[in-house]
C-alpha cells in the first residue's frame, strides 16, 4: 500500500465530484435551509464563508478520497459493486457513526441525517471509482 500507486487522475474526478455533491446537497433549493436551521441558526445567521473553510473543506475531501483509495487499494478490489460495499463500510463504521456522537448530546439528529447523507453519497462514489478504475 503505497500513495505512489494511488490513481491520482480517479483521486481528482472523487474530489471534483465531491464539490459538486457538496453544492447540490447544501443547495439553497435543497437541504441547506433545513440543516441550518437544524443546527440551531436563524435566516439572519450568515454561513462562514472565509477562506479558510472552503479550504478545509477540500482539505478533509482530499483525505477521504485518499482513504479510500488506499482502502479498496488494501482490500484488492477490482469492480464498481465491492467498491462500493468498501465506501459504504467505511462511511457506517467510521464517519456515520462519529457523526452521530457530536449530534446526539446538541440534539441535533436532524443535521446528523442530513449531513451522513451527503457523506453517503461521497463514499459511495469514492468506492465506485476507485473499485472501478485501476
Amino acid at each position: 500500500m503505497h500513495f505512489e500507486s494511488i490513481n491520482w487522475l480517479a483521486a481528482i474526478v472523487c474530489l471534483v465530484l465531491n464539490i459538486i455533491i457538496g453544492s447540490v446537497w447544501y443547495g439553497p433549493k435543497t437541504f441547506f435551509p433545513v440543516w441550518w436551521k437544524s443546527i440551531g441558526k436563524t435566516e439572519n445567521d450568515k454561513p462562514n464563508g472565509k477562506p479558510l473553510t472552503w479550504i478545509l473543506l477540500v482539505v478533509a475531501g482530499i483525505v477521504q478520497i485518499i482513504f479510500v483509495a488506499l482502502t479498496v487499494q488494501l482490500l484488492g478490489i477490482k469492480n464498481a459493486a465491492s467498491g462500493a460495499l468498501a465506501g459504504f463500510l467505511l462511511w457506517i463504521g467510521f464517519v456515520a457513526s462519529t457523526g452521530l456522537v457530536t449530534k446526539l448530546f446538541p440534539g441535533q439528529l436532524k443535521a446528523w441525517v442530513i449531513e451522513e447523507g451527503h457523506h453517503l453519497i461521497n463514499f459511495l462514489v469514492f468506492g465506485i471509482i476507485f473499485g472501478a478504475w485501476h
